[in-house]
């Protein structure tokens, strides 16, 4: 089995500034030398943050050479865990989580808002480059379904009326920094 078309030439130190290296490495660093794999998922988070929110597959490699172990072990991270982008996402993600508890309170209504209110279909970025409508999985919010995570933040309980409010208030401190540019 071939290791993804890996490419040793990749540096990660290349991708990312200095500052991401240090984040990586005090994950690193929490964990016995000889454990190279535990700092993967954290390395990754890092990386796609460092990135506009979203992971190639040369950002992939890079990961897997500075923590030494095989890219595909780091490839099987960034496909299973939908925290991970592959490809290039709006500035908010909208993860709209449509598990059991969620289908059962209403996501897809909630995931139906939001294509409307947004003109984009799930998976899609409007044009201004500002939002992605992502589905995931369960998201360990069953008590508040449906519910959506957007910046780090988990919006519970969806109703209409809170989904406007939650893209109206990131709209609004995105305007003043369009007008600064």
């Amino acid at each position: 089995m071939t290791d993804l078309n890996y490419d040793n030439s990749l540096h990660l130190k290349e991708l990312v500034p200095q500052s991401a290296i240090d984040e990586i490495e005090v994950w690193i660093k929490k964990y016995p030398a000889e454990r190279k794999r535990p700092p993967i998922m954290p390395a990754l988070k890092v990386v796609q943050e460092h990135n506009g929110n979203y992971l190639t597959t040369e950002m992939m490699q890079a990961v897997a050479e500075y923590l030494d172990v095989p890219h595909v072990a780091v490839y099987e991270v960034a496909t299973f865990y939908s925290m991970f982008n592959l490809d290039k996402m709006g500035k908010h993600v909208l993860s709209v989580c449509t598990n059991i508890s969620c289908s059962l309170r209403g996501s897809d209504k909630v995931v139906e808002h939001l294509q409307n209110r947004l003109n984009i279909k799930l998976g899609g970025t409007t044009q201004d480059g500002l939002f992605t409508i992502k589905e995931v999985e369960c998201m360990a919010a069953c008590g508040g379904a449906p519910m959506l995570e957007v910046d780090k933040v988990y919006h519970e309980n969806l109703t209409e009326e809170k989904i406007d409010q939650i893209l109206s208030d990131i709209a609004a401190k995105e305007l003043p920094a369009k007008e600064e540019k």
